[in-house]
């Protein structure tokens, strides 16, 4: 027995799979955290109301943009190495960003926030990928995986408010850093370091998409307050749509590309692609909006703003626990179709909120169509990208999976944004209203595009 067998930990999955929820819930968590502490940071750090986005936008976008990398870093570095080195990095930032002092400290302690993400995220998909090996083991771990990260997002929400009333919008960073270090700790003691696959490290790809979703994104923003006129608006989007065109081509002849086209050739997973992109600039990028709505109109307190998006959370994971008994015996498309249908329903019924509108039943009755919806439709999407995935491409079918996913989410935020914009400057009477609702009308068109990629799912093999 040599040092290396020695030194591996024993099997341990149970264990192993609360280390990796724990930090893909955590990361995913992060993406919505802020959002109910965004109106006292606007005031504490003197954000306007449009560069507010980047509070969000600065993690999702690195942390999007930076996932094919990551993924890429941890074939070629060890996947468990990059998964704890991610989980500190991201650790160390979260406390930085507690102590910010002005708005440029914070964006930079959540752009690091969003590396160690990147860093970390592929490599959690990979691990999980590489303990699970039997069929059903793998479905269930997946579709819980799935779960933690689709109804992270909403209770980031109430953790967000208890945290933002309770003590101050600075701990909704700081709690971050017991779980980091517990999971940094735990990680190299009970996960199981996956071969390594030589490789070799397409930074100029990475680069490419990294500024070109960036690009876009601040052109889509700037919109906001500028308009379409503005060249500060046309020419990033130009730049954006450019080096994104560029990034695809790169890859189409990349010996080693970050993002290996042929995934795509399977129709199930570029569907499930599709929709993760779809999925998240539809649904997530909602609480941005329906957060600023609770408090600034209704007059929530951010504790109660927090636990308004409960019954969506409990659902969403709930759902999760169902879709591995579910799937084999209905497949991804009657499961998709009719999440889909329901994430449109709930969106279409949040359209209808006014200025004196009831938690019950005006918010109360979208919430749980849209908590079904989103567990529905999202927990299949990571088996169906998974499923029958090589070993040596886990890492890249991961990270373009969450790199998608935090794209739609950043996308979602500045093409709303700018929609709200516009709409509360033609309706200056009724601005807040005007602009929550229009984007909200948004977020259901760009959901009943799921519905439609929902049909080409076909059935997976039991």
């Amino acid at each position: 027995m040599d040092a290396r067998t020695r030194h591996e930990p024993r099997p341990r999955p149970g264990l192993a799979l609360a280390i990796i929820l724990t930090c893909q819930l955590m990361l995913m968590v992060d993406a919505t955290v802020m959002n109910v502490a965004l109106p006292r940071i606007e005031t504490g750090l003197h954000f306007s109301a449009s560069s507010l986005a980047w509070v969000l936008d600065a993690y999702t976008l690195t942390f999007g943009g930076l996932l094919l990398l990551g993924g890429r870093l941890g074939d070629l570095y060890g996947r468990r190495r990059m998964f704890t080195g991610g989980i500190l990095l991201f650790t160390v930032a979260s406390l930085a960003g507690g102590f910010a002092t002005s708005a440029g400290f914070l964006l930079a302690a959540r752009v690091a926030q969003g590396v160690g993400a990147a860093l970390a995220g592929p490599s959690a998909i990979a691990l999980l990928n590489s303990t699970f090996t039997e069929a059903k083991a793998r479905v269930r771990a997946l579709s819980l995986f799935a779960g933690m990260s689709s109804a992270g997002f909403a209770i980031g929400l109430i953790l967000g408010g208890v945290l933002t009333e309770a003590a101050s919008w600075r701990w909704v960073l700081f709690i971050n850093v017991p779980f980091g270090l517990v999971a940094a700790a735990l990680a190299p003691r009970f996960l199981k370091q996956p071969p390594r696959h030589d490789t070799r490290l397409d930074v100029t790809g990475a680069i490419t998409a990294t500024l070109g979703v960036g690009s876009l994104v601040y052109g889509l923003i700037h919109a906001a307050d500028s308009g379409w006129g503005n060249t500060l608006t046309v020419a990033p989007i130009v730049v954006g749509v450019a080096l994104l065109a560029t990034f695809v081509l790169l890859q189409s002849t990349a010996r080693n590309p970050l993002l290996p086209l042929h995934l795509f050739k399977d129709r199930n997973r570029a569907a499930a692609y599709a929709n993760y992109l779809l999925g998240p600039a539809a649904g997530f990028s909602s609480f941005f909006f329906l957060t600023q709505y609770l408090q600034d109109v209704l007059h929530y307190s951010p504790v109660r703003t927090g636990f308004a998006f409960l019954p969506m959370a409990t659902l969403v994971f709930s759902m999760s626990r169902l879709i591995p008994r579910l799937l084999p015996r209905f497949g991804p498309k009657p499961l998709t179709l009719v999440g889909t249908v329901l994430l449109v329903a709930g969106l279409v019924g949040f359209t209808r909120i006014g200025e004196h509108t009831a938690y019950f039943p005006g918010l109360l009755w979208p919430m749980i169509v849209m908590g079904l919806g989103m567990g529905m439709a999202f927990s299949p999407l990571m088996v169906l990208i998974m499923h029958s995935v090589r070993p040596e491409d886990a890492g890249a079918a991961g990270g373009t999976m969450q790199t998608l996913q935090q794209t739609g989410v950043s996308l979602g935020i500045a093409v709303l944004v700018t929609v709200a914009g516009n709409a509360a400057r033609s309706h200056p009477a009724t601005a807040v209203i005007s602009s929550t609702t229009a984007a909200l009308t948004g977020s259901a068109i760009v959901a009943a595009l799921t519905v439609l990629v929902a049909l080409t799912f076909k059935k997976i093999d039991r």
